[in-house]
């Protein structure tokens, strides 16, 4: 490996003026050097997010070239177009963050934060992100967002984008940022796709106190369950370091061939942002970075993958580490003829997100600073003076505690007769929380248990009931309602209908319909240039009445495979199509000819009144929009169907 030059690598080897307190579980922390460290990551993580993003998904069969250093590359352009640094998905959310911080307290419900996410977050978002926005749209609220049965995106990266915030502003509280880090972490993720989230939180926490980066990868491991996935991946990191000292290439090599394939968890998926795998290219950076920021962060950019993450967040880490002074000069001015006088010209830029303002720099920093007092004032700390200097005395032994609360879900849809389940999210196996239904209003063959309501329903009906949560002498209640509907008319058509010419195509939907398997999609893609009405129904050999259909549109594609529109239409004495009276569609379905929030997986429930006949079907426009350059431009339009079931009622 090319040597490189050191880059203020002997503000790592200080003496740090961060001092123990009297007790053991107490450090302390002059204001201004916590108030610098945050000033650092956030200035990190501009610098990693704006360098790495020439990287990103660049280097994926191998890695990047062994000569460093690589430079900004092409993004370097946004940062001249906007005279400043630009948002993305690496710091826009924690801007958003601190926004509700701010707004409704250090830590605000997953109410709070659900709103927020539907208002700011409407485009540029992606995988776990958009299934959890999508959710959100549709009634549901954290941590359902990202629970594994309705995000099926969950053990993606997004977790690792977004979450820095709550440990740089818990300041050596490494069992309260970390626990914070997984609670915030369960509105899009779930299980080991948090893990690696999780450890950042630890190890951002830590670098207030511990500057050796070997350390603070043990503090981020003792963060994490021992057998965890995630932990065993970073011990197998730190032995691949050890075993190529000098061949950070074979080491990647190795990584790449055991962690970037599908898994049982992942088929079907984008494998190239998955959250463990990305995960493990942040530790070899750090690990073969040696605590030098300029080669920590060309290291994260030539590990490849999702690399602008990588980079972003172990710049901020190695920032809060060695504070301003670790730096490099030409990072933070990276533009000289630019003439600026603060880094970054002291301005971020919204490119990324609706009702998000531009703001300085500076006061961003000095905002999120005085988030972190807050914290550690109402975490056991204090602020003292000695010899004319405040400092922070912060209590290390801090826990989370999360708001209490219960998220909330649209009607939930039961067939009667057919298996149910609904999991609340709320696991009280590990917290004295305490879930019980208030009065017995559930449907006849439904019961709760450890947080899961399941079962066979025998009865269909429209069932209204509460849950009350409680901790301690805090209480909080929801209602709910459980659709039950009449059996799956779908098993008994004769035939289903369809305006597709593709004979394969057709073998394919008519199969798909009604086989109950809502993980396969069926694309009615036919080389459609222009927009195009698509149908989906059955027919039967006798009249039915029907007043209820579920829709499930199933895993749309990134520029196509959704409705614009949709309608229900039945089959008059007279042969003739005609409108459903009093259609309503509830989760309400997005009809923006737009990928950005399109769900995976939803069931729409399409209720009207009740028609007679022997054909009913879907119908709507397809959609469509430009193919990026990437993946080759031009544009088809087509929808997207995994399940239809109808019943009477």
């Amino acid at each position: 490996m090319k040597k490189y030059l050191t880059t203020a690598i002997s503000v790592l080897l200080m003496t740090s003026c961060c001092v123990l307190a009297d007790s053991g579980q107490y450090q302390k922390i002059a204001v201004a050097e916590y108030q610098d460290k945050v000033k650092a990551s956030w200035l990190g993580q501009i610098i990693g997010n704006t360098y790495g993003l020439s990287y990103e998904f660049k280097f994926i069969d191998q890695p990047g070239p062994d000569k460093f250093p690589y430079g900004f590359g092409e993004y370097l352009a946004k940062v001249k177009e906007v005279n400043g640094a630009f948002s993305d998905d690496d710091t826009d959310i924690e801007y958003m963050y601190l926004l509700q911080m701010e707004k409704h307290g250090s830590t605000p419900s997953y109410s709070a934060l659900a709103n927020a996410w539907q208002h700011h977050v409407r485009e540029k978002v992606w995988v776990a992100n958009r299934q959890a926005v999508a959710l959100m749209h549709a009634g549901y609220s954290p941590p359902l967002t990202g629970h594994k049965a309705l995000n099926p995106q969950w053990f993606q990266i997004d977790p690792q984008l977004v979450n820095e915030i709550w440990a740089v502003t818990a300041p050596g509280m490494m069992n309260y940022a970390a626990a914070k880090t997984r609670w915030a972490g369960r509105i899009t993720s779930d299980d080991f796709g948090i893990d690696p989230a999780v450890m950042y939180g630890a190890m951002f926490s830590a670098a207030f106190f511990e500057r050796d980066v070997i350390k603070l990868i043990d503090a981020g491991l003792a963060a994490l369950p021992a057998q965890s996935r995630f932990s065993a991946i970073v011990r197998h990191m730190q032995q691949l370091h050890k075993q190529y000292p000098d061949d950070w290439q074979k080491a990647r090599a190795v990584m790449a061939g055991h962690y970037y394939r599908a898994f049982d968890y992942n088929k079907n998926a984008w494998l190239v942002v998955d959250a463990n795998l990305n995960g493990a290219c942040a530790i070899l950076a750090l690990l073969y970075g040696e605590g030098d920021f300029q080669k920590t962060l060309d290291m994260a950019s030539a590990m490849g993958f999702d690399a602008d993450n990588q980079a972003a967040s172990m710049s901020g880490l190695l920032g809060i580490v060695g504070g301003t002074a670790i730096l490099p000069k030409n990072l933070l001015f990276p533009i000289p003829e630019l003439n600026w006088s603060q880094p970054y010209n002291d301005r971020y830029i919204n490119v990324s997100r609706v009702d998000l303002p531009d703001a300085r720099i500076s006061d961003l920093v000095a905002r999120m600073a005085n988030e972190g007092e807050k914290i550690i004032l109402a975490q056991g700390g204090k602020k003292i003076v000695e010899n004319g200097v405040e400092y922070y005395v912060i209590n290390t032994g801090a826990k989370f505690s999360a708001p209490l609360e219960l998220p909330a879900a649209p009607v939930l849809f039961a067939e009667q007769d057919q298996a149910f389940l609904f999991d609340t999210g709320i696991d009280i196996s590990v917290s004295d929380e305490k879930l019980t239904l208030l009065g017995s209003a559930l449907p006849p063959g439904l019961r709760l248990q450890a947080g899961v309501i399941s079962g066979v329903p025998k009865t269909s009906g429209l069932y209204r009931f509460k849950l009350r949560l409680s901790s301690g002498q805090k209480t909080v209640e929801r209602e709910y309602v459980i659709s039950v509907h009449t059996n799956n008319l779908a098993s008994t058509a004769t035939g289903v209908l369809h305006n597709l010419t593709n004979e394969k195509n057709i073998k394919s939907l008519t199969h798909l319909l009604s086989d109950g398997d809502i993980e396969t999609t069926y694309y009615s893609a036919e080389n459609s240039a222009v927009s195009k009405q698509d149908f989906y129904g059955y027919r039967w050999a006798q009249p039915q009445t029907i007043s209820v259909l579920r829709f499930n549109s199933g895993t749309p594609k990134e520029f196509s495979g959704w409705f614009t529109s949709l309608q229900v239409q039945y089959r008059d004495d007279a042969g003739d199509w005609q409108n459903v009276q009093q259609l309503e569609i509830t989760p309400a379905i997005n009809f923006d000819n737009s990928q950005w929030l399109k769900g995976i997986g939803i069931n729409h429930t399409l209720s009207f009144a009740p028609v007679t006949t022997n054909a009913i079907r879907i119908i709507g426009a397809a959609g469509g929009v430009e193919r990026d350059s990437f993946n080759g431009g031009g544009r088809e339009f087509y929808s997207a169907i995994s399940e239809l079931s109808v019943h009477e009622r």
